[in-house]
């Protein structure tokens, strides 16, 4: 299969055609991870539990940020 790079505003991308995405699983406005492996492009579904994990990790580390930093004296 081959794709096109175009340009977007300031940057360049591509568009990954619907069956791709349906065998992914993944829709727009997902979150892939991009890796560089080999010369070659891997774009990898990020887990969505994970993803939601982190979120909370971050709101909760924002919410006790003073706690926390007094805790790691």
């Amino acid at each position: 299969m081959n794709i096109t790079i175009r340009k977007i505003g300031n940057s360049e991308g591509i568009i990954i055609p619907k069956d791709v995405l349906d065998r992914l699983g993944v829709k727009a406005g997902d979150e892939v991870s991009l890796k560089e492996e080999n010369g070659a492009i891997k774009l990898v579904p990020q887990d969505a539990d994970l993803a939601e994990q982190l979120k909370a990790a971050r709101l909760g580390m924002e919410k006790y940020r003073i706690a926390l930093r007094e805790l790691a004296k």
